[in-house]
């Protein structure tokens, strides 16, 4: 299969940067800050009242700088009447000195009530603010003009700060949630490398166990045939290899009919008398594999018990389903662990690949008392094309996260 340029999968190209946002509402905070101040100035006041108007901006800008961190929507509810109740001081009590110079410094705060309290809370207390500021303005003498002027900017500095907080907060946490779906992504790709060693390698490994043992006992009395057998392994190994090389790329197309054969004449020479009937036609790449896997395992489970004499392997189309079938004498050889319900790594190793095209899997002893594995699979299989996507995603995640 020809292999894709995929733009590899990296949070950090996906979601702007957290200390750009955060960047964001400084740079905001301090223009608000210094209108402030450039109202202050406007008046010409004297030296020591321009430095504590100053200062207590600063004092106004650390504490809502403290209050937009993400950190702060964690804080226990005792240190957010802190520090609402010390920034409601630095904002009303510099209108005693500064009158409506201070401006609309009451922004800050607003904000800060929307960020700290619940909802239920957080508005009305908001709207109560911004009451407050035309009320003021007008019993302090403050024209027409002036009085609209400063409830608008109050109006627009606690929602401008609102919203910055939160887009930040967002910021914060896309960044994480792509940061962990990378990780997730890593995970599965692990996950799946084992489950294909497993599924693959396991029936490779099992037959040149057996085709070597066969040849050792042949060696010395029927040279012409371990020499066959020999020949036999070579090309066992030598799919095993290919097998290896697949699961490292990601693709593993396999066919069930080439397997059935293969599987045949393995159980042959473990003088396993073996009936294989596959008649399914053309299948779908994805459901050949994932049923050319199952009777891998199936068979590789047959190999590893020394009683089975006698196998079923069957496949046919029905409808729109295909069925495998897999039937053993001797179950009792088999671990109680290796059935339907629990289940070995290798049944829910296939569990999870017939879950995935919307398939299904069904293992256990027959009421006659032989072992059945029966696994079917939809001649199209479901959300393929996603799948195969994900696959080359979570790959190429790997990829990054190991550069990285």
């Amino acid at each position: 299969m020809p292999t894709r340029n995929v733009v590899p999968f990296s949070p950090r190209s996906q979601a702007p940067a957290p200390r750009l946002a955060r960047a964001v509402i400084v740079v905001a905070l301090m223009c608000y800050s210094a209108m402030t101040v450039l109202n202050v100035v406007r008046t010409k006041p004297p030296t020591g009242q321009l430095v504590a108007c100053v200062l207590l901006v600063l004092a106004v800008f650390g504490v809502q700088l403290a209050v937009s961190s993400p950190q702060a929507r964690r804080w226990p509810n005792g240190w957010k009447a802190a520090v609402l109740t010390a920034q409601a001081v630095l904002t009303f009590t510099p209108l005693v000195w500064f009158g409506t110079n201070w401006g609309s410094m009451e922004g800050p705060l607003a904000a800060s009530l929307l960020l700290t309290l619940p909802a239920r809370y957080a508005w009305p207390s908001y709207g109560l603010l911004i009451a407050f500021i035309p009320v003021y303005n007008v019993l302090a003498g403050a024209t027409v003009d002036l009085v609209l002027y400063f409830t608008i900017a109050g109006v627009l500095t606690g929602l401008v700060i609102y919203g910055l907080t939160r887009l930040t907060d967002l910021v914060h946490e896309v960044h994480a949630t792509r940061e962990e779906l990378a990780r997730m992504a890593v995970t599965q790709e692990r996950l799946r490398f084992a489950r294909d060693l497993h599924d693959l390698l396991g029936y490779s490994l099992s037959a040149i166990t057996l085709k070597g043992e066969l040849i050792q006992r042949l060696i010395s009395s029927r040279p012409d045939r371990a020499q066959e057998e020999t020949v036999s392994v070579l090309k066992v190994a030598r799919q095993a290899l290919a097998d290896v090389r697949l699961v490292s790329s990601g693709y593993r197309d396999m066919s069930l009919k080439e397997e059935a054969e293969a599987a045949g004449a393995v159980l042959a020479a473990a003088d396993i008398r073996a009936h294989v009937h596959v008649e399914c036609g053309r299948l779908h790449p994805v459901v050949d594999t994932v049923l050319a896997t199952a009777l891998r395992e199936g068979v590789t489970n047959i190999l590893r018990h020394s009683g089975v004499r006698n196998c079923s392997i069957t496949a046919a189309t029905e409808a729109e389903t295909v069925r495998l079938h897999l039937v053993n004498d001797h179950p009792h050889e088999q671990p109680d662990a290796f059935t339907a319900r629990s289940g070995g790594s290798g049944l829910d190793n296939l569990r999870t690949r017939f879950d995935a095209v919307g398939g299904g899997l069904d293992a256990g002893l027959r009421d006659d008392g032989r072992f059945h594995l029966e696994v079917w699979a939809p001649v199209q299989p479901h959300n393929h094309q996603e799948d195969e996507l994900l696959l080359l995603a979570t790959a190429d995640a790997e990829r990054t996260t190991a550069v990285a």
